[in-house]
């Protein structure tokens, strides 16, 4: 279907994102929307395109290849989790200012830049009660979506995802987001092998593994619903 097509009915969805997967051969296209915007990486919709796959369409294969917009993601299954394979997005540090204190309501630690601005801050329940200013947020220069996150308490650590510009005040789990803290929090705590959880109302824990110039991150999947969608 045409682009215009896949974007009303995202925005007619009105969930984070929607998936939209085509097989090809042994393959899958795979893109995502937002509401608003074209996705270029997207972690939940794609383990739930995996589970889709894996369950309903080719219930034999071990590994599910993805063709996206961030090139080829792999999926695999080992019993109830779904591995993905991303790129990982290490970030920079770059200046704390004023604004971006203001916009989130709390003392920032560190700044850092990937494709989305990163927040370091003391602690997990800080992490846990804030409430940004998503109009302050969205004025944020360099600012498509913002990451707040801090060492765990009962895991490695944990975040929030903040993306008003895209049309999603708030994603209840990350995967693309994932692709900077998992580099990020390998360097601080010297691990590979780590344990997160987002802190949206919804929440999520995420197996996470740092394997240089990509990451693993892992997760289960529920059937939700089936239908049809009609289209015009």
């Amino acid at each position: 279907m045409d682009d215009e097509v896949l974007q009303n009915i995202a925005a007619e969805n009105n969930l984070s994102e929607t998936a939209f997967v085509v097989k090809r051969k042994n393959d899958y296209d795979l893109r995502w929307f937002t509401p608003e915007v074209e996705m270029d990486l997207c972690g939940h919709a794609t383990l739930a395109s995996a589970f889709i796959v894996s369950n309903f369409i080719d219930e034999n294969t071990p590994v599910i290849r993805f063709e996206t917009k961030s090139g080829v993601l792999t999926v695999r299954k080992t019993e109830d989790l779904y591995e993905m394979d991303f790129p990982a997005r290490k970030p920079k540090q770059i200046e704390i200012t004023p604004q971006m204190e203001t916009a989130i309501g709390v003392s920032i630690i560190e700044a850092h830049l990937s494709r989305d601005l990163l927040f370091l801050v003391d602690n997990e329940q800080q992490v846990k009660s804030l409430t940004p200013n998503f109009e302050l947020l969205k004025q944020i220069p360099d600012c498509f979506a913002v990451i707040v996150t801090a060492k765990g308490n009962a895991v490695d650590f944990v975040s929030r995802f903040f993306a008003p510009c895209a049309g999603v005040p708030e994603d209840p789990v990350t995967g693309s987001a994932h692709s900077t803290l998992i580099p990020f929090w390998a360097e601080r705590l010297h691990k590979n092998k780590m344990v997160a959880m987002q802190l949206s109302k919804r929440g999520g824990t995420l197996f996470c593994e740092n394997c240089g110039n990509r990451v693993k991150i892992s997760g289960k999947a529920a059937l939700y619903l089936q239908g049809e969608i009609m289209v015009q």
